[in-house]
C-alpha cells in the first residue's frame, strides 16, 4: 500500500511522543497514549491527508512507535470518528465532512458549557494554579501566529477543563469532539485570520475557572461557542458557493 509523504520532517515539527519513544511514555503515560496523541496531532495538522491510506505497519514506522500500541491507538481513534477501518484495504483518515461539523459545534457547545461550570466549582487548587499558566502559553502561542503551537496549547487546556469537571463520561466524549474540532480549526486557520481572538477566548475561560468563577467560565465558555459556530457556519457557506 502506498504511503502518504512523510511531512513532519520536512515540516521540522516535533511530535509530542518522540521524546518518550526510548522509555514507556511521557510523564507516566503509557505508549499506547502516547501513540494516540502523537497520531492524533499528525491527523489534526493534515500530515495524515484526509482520505489518505495507511497500514498499521505504515503508521508504527511513521511515528517510531510499536504495532501494539499503534494498534491501540488505531481504535481510539477509528472510535472518535478520525480513521475508518476498511476491509482488506487497510485505514483510511477521515475525510473533513464541513456539514457534520455543524452538527459537532452544535454538540460540543452543550458539552462545553457543563464541563466549563464544573470545572470551576470542582477543580483543585493545583489545577488553579496550572490553568493560570495554561492562559498565558495560549496567548503567548496566539502572539507568534504559531498555529501548531497553539493547537497543542488548546490540547492541554481542553483536556485540563474535562479533567478537573470530574465527569469521566463527560471527558471521554468531549475530546473527540476536540479533536475533529481542532482539525476543522488547523485547515481553515489561514483563512479565518482570527487566532488572536479564539485564544483569548480559551485563555479567558481558563482564567475563569482558576479563580473558581462559575458563570465568568460558563460565560466565557460560550462566547468561545458562538465565535466557533459562526466561523464554521461560514465555512459551510462558502463550500456551496
Amino acid at each position: 500500500m502506498p504511503r502518504a509523504a512523510n511531512t513532519t520532517e520536512a515540516a521540522g515539527h516535533s511530535t509530542p511522543a518522540e521524546a518518550a519513544v526510548a522509555d514507556t511514555g511521557i510523564g507516566g503515560r503509557s505508549l499506547a497514549t502516547a501513540a494516540h496523541e502523537t497520531l492524533e496531532e499528525l491527523i489534526v495538522t493534515l500530515q495524515l491527508p484526509p482520505g489518505s491510506l495507511w497500514s498499521e505497519e505504515a503508521l508504527s514506522e511513521r511515528i517510531g512507535i510499536g504495532r501494539t500500541p499503534v494498534r491501540e491507538a488505531i481504535k481510539r481513534l477509528q472510535a472518535n470518528d478520525l480513521l475508518h477501518i476498511l476491509p482488506r484495504q487497510g485505514l483510511m483518515i477521515a475525510e473533513i465532512d464541513q456539514h457534520e461539523q455543524i452538527r459537532i459545534v452544535e454538540f460540543r457547545r452543550v458539552l462545553e458549557l457543563f464541563v466549563s461550570v464544573r470545572a470551576a466549582r470542582r477543580a483543585l487548587a493545583e489545577e488553579r494554579e496550572s490553568f493560570s499558566g495554561m492562559a498565558d502559553a495560549i496567548e503567548v502561542s496566539a502572539a507568534s501566529r504559531n498555529v501548531l503551537a497553539y493547537l497543542r496549547q488548546v490540547f492541554a487546556v481542553n483536556a485540563a477543563v474535562a479533567r478537573a469537571a470530574r465527569n469521566p463520561l463527560a471527558a471521554r466524549t468531549i475530546a473527540s469532539v476536540h479533536a475533529l474540532s481542532r482539525r476543522f480549526y488547523f485547515k481553515y486557520s489561514a483563512d479565518l485570520n482570527n487566532l488572536e481572538q479564539v485564544a483569548g477566548l480559551h485563555a479567558a475561560r481558563a482564567r475563569a475557572i482558576a479563580g473558581g468563577d462559575e458563570h465568568a467560565a460558563e460565560r466565557t465558555a460560550a462566547a468561545l461557542m458562538d465565535v466557533i459556530e459562526t466561523y464554521t457556519r461560514d465555512i459551510f457557506s462558502r463550500t456551496l458557493r
